[in-house]
């Protein structure tokens, strides 16, 4: 018997990621049942693009009608918390996008929703699911590091990429956390997957060095920049089909710019970070992310009592082709080994499919505790969270402290 799926918010990723596969290649495992949004147009437009889900203005009244076994929430971070918790309290459990929500507060009341109504939380890490991260999760339980001392883990973002979290919605602390709890929270989760243990203290610095108010030249959008033949980071949003159709016209129902200038003066995320952890069991970790790499990608090294792995990954430049991702493993003896992966298909490394097929088919073996809930949830935004009242106030922060 086909799993009956609600969906809550009408974003890009809501299309991509959950609705469009639910209604064509998965369509005879699970059953999107509805879908919600603020903005009506888009979720015309999302209804349109598959099939013909029906449409409610009213989440409750979405949840009343259809009776779905789960809801998938997709909306801006910053209503997360909300919509898990009215899933939850109506009965059902709640797949969430990552970050599960964007500060203490709200944690702390999805965890309190959780273990009150004895509903179930997912928070969809899917990076866990790439092949790539998975073999080092692989390596790691195996032993060949030991005990682990410390991971050092650089993530650049692209002046694409990481761009384009200011010209949207994330570009506001207030709706995403920015981007130490939206972005660095696959990130941190996947790092406190890879160790099995939770973060115990955060000391962080950040600071807005590239975007923003950094030049006289800039305007409210793209669309009517005076700058737009002269601004490197000028976007044309009438010649991205999807994207004039799915914001630009449905602007008039919510008033939200998907071409924001990347160097307005209101935007208060930080573009360069640099965070500090340590974990229970004492491992460190040394954590650096910027949004502004000429090209994108990650690395890591983590040290262990009987060697060192290193890896890295890239998303743009020249090296984004090459087919094969390599591990290398450095021991005591002074040599190294190297482990070969061919690099899959799809996004975020082939994680996606990998976690649609495990959460929706259930044909994926979860031998790696792929699935991850609402502990791992909290545990990766709140390495943000501390992170960003670190930097406020220039001082460490216990996870403890925040579940109080």
């Amino acid at each position: 018997m086909r799993k009956r799926y609600a969906l809550a918010g009408a974003s890009s990723r809501a299309l991509f990621m959950y609705a469009k596969p639910l209604s064509t290649e998965l369509k005879d495992y699970a059953e999107l049942v509805g879908v919600y949004d603020i903005n009506p147009i888009r979720a015309k437009i999302l209804s349109e693009e598959c099939g013909g889900i029906k449409v409610y203005d009213s989440f409750e009244k979405m949840m009343q009608d259809t009776r779905p076994d789960a809801t998938i929430i997709t909306t801006v971070d910053r209503f997360h918390h909300e919509y898990i918790i009215r899933t939850l309290e109506a009965g059902c459990d709640a797949i969430t996008e990552k970050p599960m929500t964007i500060d203490a507060e709200k944690c702390k009341a999805i965890l309190e929703a959780e273990r009150r109504t004895g509903k179930k939380v997912i928070v969809t890490f899917n990076y866990r699911f790439a092949p790539y991260a998975s073999r080092i999760k692989e390596l790691i339980k195996e032993g060949i590091v030991g005990e682990i001392l410390s991971i050092d883990f650089e993530w650049i973002l692209d002046t694409v990429h990481g761009a384009s979290y200011f010209r949207r919605w994330h570009r506001y602390m207030r709706n995403s956390g920015g981007l130490l709890v939206h972005k660095a929270t696959h990130h941190f989760d996947i790092i406190n997957w890879w160790l099995d243990d939770d973060p115990e203290l955060v000391f962080a610095f950040g600071a807005r060095r590239f975007y923003g108010p950094t030049r006289k030249e800039r305007w409210v959008r793209c669309l009517t920049c005076p700058y737009k033949k002269t601004c490197e980071f000028y976007w044309d949003i009438t010649k991205d089909q999807f994207a004039r159709r799915f914001y630009l016209e449905a602007e008039k129902a919510d008033g939200y710019i998907r071409d924001g200038c990347v160097f307005a003066d209101d935007i208060d995320i930080y573009d360069t970070m640099s965070v500090n952890v340590r974990y229970s069991k004492g491992a460190f970790l040394t954590y650096s992310l910027i949004a502004h790499s000429p090209y994108e990608g990650w690395r890591a090294s983590i040290n262990g009592t009987k060697g060192r792995l290193e890896a890295e990954e890239f998303h743009s430049g020249q090296r984004v082709d090459e087919p094969i991702q390599q591990i290398r493993y450095y021991n005591r003896k002074g040599e190294v080994i190297t482990y070969n992966i061919e690099k899959p298909r799809g996004p975020h490394g082939g994680g996606d499919e990998r976690l649609r097929r495990m959460l929706f088919v259930g044909d994926v073996e979860d031998n790696l505790g792929y699935m991850a809930g609402s502990w791992a949830g909290a545990m990766s935004i709140l390495i943000g969270v501390a992170s960003n009242i670190s930097i406020a106030e220039k001082r460490p922060v216990g996870i403890k402290d925040l579940l109080q």
